[in-house]
């Protein structure tokens, strides 16, 4: 089926087998069935395997430092509300190199959709551990295993009050499609992290090992029950699939910026008076 936002004869640089190309299949197509238009959406990235994708998008990006993609995320979606912004990376990029960016995005609740491919490894360095990497994984650098305790994305999301957590496989396509049209229809930040196998570097968590170690989450589980969705987020035996968190009273950052009390004409639209500006930093400093 013809996207709108595929590009035609685009070499895409990873593994034959990479989980990206389902994230990528999944996400393009999940933005289709929602009728965004690609001049309507930007996606930002940071580094890392995950971090191409906006190459591989007909649409707008900006692909940014490493563990940087949430602050210009945020910014994007505060000078330009009517666009649809989108920030993704892998799990190294987000929650390591840029895990205080993560935090604080919680905090602010920008109206931006937070999609992770956590792969449990970094892919483009070589097969480090990252952040999630599980206890006793041995790699190139961790020849012992590593001993340090995994981060949790999900249970920090729902402690700090995140608005939108959830979590999703790759090799689950359509269910994967309808987590992540619900995260970029969810007014707030809106995390989606996905497990994804790294089929070169990573041979311990593969695809039979999530088809094995998670489940999806049934109806009769509460999303709006905190104390239910931390439970849920700290369980490791079998890692719970769906729509975990859901915080609907939280209001999002762009509607509490102060440019936007008495207009609510877009910061990219509006034009500047450079001498009123400049005369009021003067001010300032006089």
């Amino acid at each position: 089926m013809e996207n709108r936002y595929d590009i035609e004869g685009m070499d895409i640089a990873w593994c034959p087998g990479c989980g990206n190309f389902s994230i990528l299949k999944i996400l393009k197509s999940a933005l289709e069935d929602l009728g965004i238009k690609p001049e309507e959406l930007v996606v930002v990235s940071g580094i890392g395997q995950a971090a191409k994708i906006p190459q591989y998008f007909k649409t707008n990006y900006f692909n940014g430092l490493h563990g940087r993609a949430l602050p210009p995320a945020t910014a994007i979606k505060a000078v330009n509300p009517g666009l649809t912004v989108v920030a993704e990376s892998g799990e190294g990029d987000m929650y390591g190199e840029g895990g205080n960016h993560f935090i604080h995005a919680i905090r602010r609740n920008p109206d931006i959709t937070n999609i992770v491919h956590n792969n449990m490894v970094y892919g483009l360095t070589k097969g480090q551990a990252s952040p999630t990497s599980q206890p006793g994984f041995r790699t190139p650098v961790q020849v012992d295993g590593v001993f340090e305790e995994p981060f949790n994305p999900i249970a920090v999301a729902v402690a700090m009050n995140a608005s939108f957590v959830a979590r999703a496989f790759a090799g689950d396509q359509e269910q994967t499609k309808e987590i992540i049209k619900k995260a970029v229809r969810h007014k707030g930040y809106a995390l989606v992290d996905i497990l994804q196998p790294c089929v070169t570097f990573n041979k311990t968590n593969t695809y039979q090992w999530f088809k094995e170690h998670t489940y999806y989450l049934g109806e009769d589980h509460n999303a709006s029950d905190r104390t239910e969705a931390f439970k849920r987020a700290v369980e490791t035996e079998k890692l719970p699939l769906g729509l975990i968190y859901s915080n609907v009273s939280r209001s999002v950052f762009e509607a509490n910026l102060s440019v936007y009390k008495g207009s609510k004409e877009p910061l990219a639209s509006r034009k500047t008076d450079n001498a009123k500006v400049l005369g009021r930093v003067l001010d300032t400093y006089r």
